[in-house]
């Protein structure tokens, strides 16, 4: 049996990694920010009901935080490039929509914006934020759901840690109780 080989603590988040790198959108004071995120996961499908952390000291906290409302974004893998740049600057410091030249929808529900060029966008509302002071962790409910129907196949990024990202493989089907 081979022998295992301690996994540094700092480390540990490449091993978890939830799910796709997706892009979260906020509007406050009238003015639009998006951020790059990857630390999220689904708590229930009806409502739909996911949990994001965003640290205290990204620009977007305070936003979503006062205005308890945001756009979850899903990109595909060709954005990969501008998603990265996104998660590597500030909006305190650049509007990233004009910097990026990012593609934009009326939310029905939300006032931050759907992002046009990604996969899908979820209007979200914060549903709780108990666990906001101590863990910067925001519980969210999807309050309306678009996708880009000309995506069909699109694959997401997945961050693997330190500028390292896995791309969705293929997909299997396995028997299961529901459809």
């Amino acid at each position: 049996m081979a022998r295992m080989k301690e996994l540094p603590l700092s480390e540990v988040y490449q091993m978890i990694e939830p799910g796709p790198v997706v892009l979260l959108a906020t509007a406050d004071r009238g003015r639009a920010n998006v951020m790059t995120m990857s630390w999220h996961m689904m708590m229930e499908f009806t409502p739909p009901l996911m949990a994001c952390l965003v640290s205290e000291a990204n620009h977007s906290f305070a936003a979503l935080r006062r205005t308890r409302e945001c756009v979850i974004a899903v990109p595909a893998r060709r954005l990969a490039a501008t998603v990265v740049k996104i998660g590597n600057c500030s909006g305190a410091d650049v509007d990233k929509f004009a910097r990026f030249r990012l593609r934009t929808a009326r939310a029905d529900m939300v006032k931050p914006p759907l992002l046009a060029d990604c996969i899908a966008n979820l209007e979200c509302r914060v549903a709780d934020a108990r666990m906001v002071r101590r863990y910067n962790l925001f519980v969210l409910e999807v309050v309306k759901a678009w996708r880009d129907p000309k995506q069909k196949n699109a694959k997401t990024l997945h961050h693997r840690g330190y500028g390292r990202f896995a791309v969705d493989g293929p997909v299997i089907r396995l028997k299961s109780a529901k459809p």
